[in-house]
């Protein structure tokens, strides 16, 4: 992974459910090239941490020289990501914004079914927080505000106009 000098970046951030399985998943690093490589590492992860107590706040743990701050609600288990060498606070405060942007988008329903139901909201969402592995925003209003104004530009659009106006809401900024 391109290394952007003291700007710290994630390599991956997980949503899975109580089993480990897939939810929502985006990956910012070469670290796992194939799918496989992926999915065995969200079952490794998964299964390092399900017998943890990451339920009143966020844990840490080092794994494969990845640190990993990771929270479990409901049915959910929230993961991100850095390297060996990442920012505790800073991984904790992208862990934090995601949590507190899904905790909105889903109206405080935050479980499989609900998520699995607004699928669209959470990857757009992943896609407002972190950019190839660098970090745009960890406020978690503020990226729910911007995941609803990109829903409702499109609303009325077929899906093909809805990614033509997100490339333009997206540069304007």
């Amino acid at each position: 992974m391109a290394s952007y000098g003291s700007c710290p970046s994630i390599k991956n951030i997980l949503l899975l459910d109580s089993e480990g399985k897939r939810v929502a998943v985006k990956y910012f690093s070469d670290d796992w090239p194939t799918n496989n490589s992926k999915i065995a590492f969200e079952k490794f992860v998964f299964s390092k941490t399900v017998k943890t107590n990451a339920r009143t706040e966020a844990e840490i743990t080092l794994l494969d020289n990845n640190i990993i701050i990771y929270k479990f609600v409901q049915d959910l288990h929230f993961f991100v990501t850095g390297g060996d060498d990442a920012n505790e606070i800073i991984l904790a405060s992208v862990l934090q914004g995601f949590f507190d942007a899904i905790t909105l988008l889903l109206r405080n329903n935050v479980d499989k079914r609900e998520a699995l139901e607004n699928l669209d909201l959470i990857l757009l969402c992943l896609d407002e927080i972190v950019d190839g592995g660098m970090i745009l925003e960890t406020n978690g209003p503020l990226i729910a505000e911007k995941v609803t104004s990109h829903s409702m530009d499109g609303a009325e659009s077929p899906l093909s106009e809805q990614k033509h106006i997100a490339c333009h809401v997206d540069l304007r900024h």
